[in-house]
């Protein structure tokens, strides 16, 4: 498996890998016309094209046998946008999805791998995401690699308001799992 950052030439193809991640992810904890509405006004393939140009966003997407099996988005941030976090820079793992026919192959933990890895070469010393409080299977995930709830903040998916737990990693604690 490779994880590569992605080429302007390949900005379509990473938002059709989002969208269909997020619904594969939520779908079926989500009615419907939320997020239909979430996918057309808040995630829509013209604004996750643009993001890849967005200062300080780095899209990574992993391979292998030219299929891509997920991706992810890291943020560095020089000051925090949530006051339970440091006040010093951080990398904030934004996304980190792998497709369904990935899951449990390997694809997260080599992402997350090469997320901390990424933060350590920005010399910060937390990483931190956001999470959505139900989404059981993420949370044992990052529970397993060592983040902690540090707070909360709202998500809206469409029109619902739901609540996503923030959490955070000391880069000090940084064990290969």
């Amino acid at each position: 498996m490779n994880i590569l950052p992605v080429t302007n030439e390949q900005k379509a193809l990473l938002a059709d890998l989002s969208r269909q991640t997020f619904a594969d992810t939520f779908s079926s904890y989500n009615k419907p016309e939320d997020m239909q509405l979430f996918l057309d006004k808040q995630f829509s393939r013209e604004q996750l094209m643009a993001e890849i140009d967005e200062p300080d966003n780095y899209f990574f997407i992993a391979w292998q046998d030219g299929e891509p099996l997920g991706y992810m988005r890291l943020r560095y941030w020089e000051t925090q946008p949530y006051s339970c976090l440091p006040s010093e820079p951080t990398v904030e793992i934004t996304r980190l999805y792998a497709t369904q026919s990935a899951i449990g192959k390997g694809v997260g933990k080599a992402m997350m791998q090469f997320a901390l890895d990424f933060a350590a070469s920005k010399m910060v010393n937390q990483v931190w995401l956001g999470v959505w409080e139900h989404n059981e299977r993420a949370l044992q995930f990052y529970h397993k690699w060592g983040f902690e709830r540090k707070g909360d903040h709202e998500f809206l998916l469409g029109t619902d308001l739901q609540t996503d737990w923030l959490m955070a990693k000391e880069l000090r604690d940084l064990v290969k799992i």
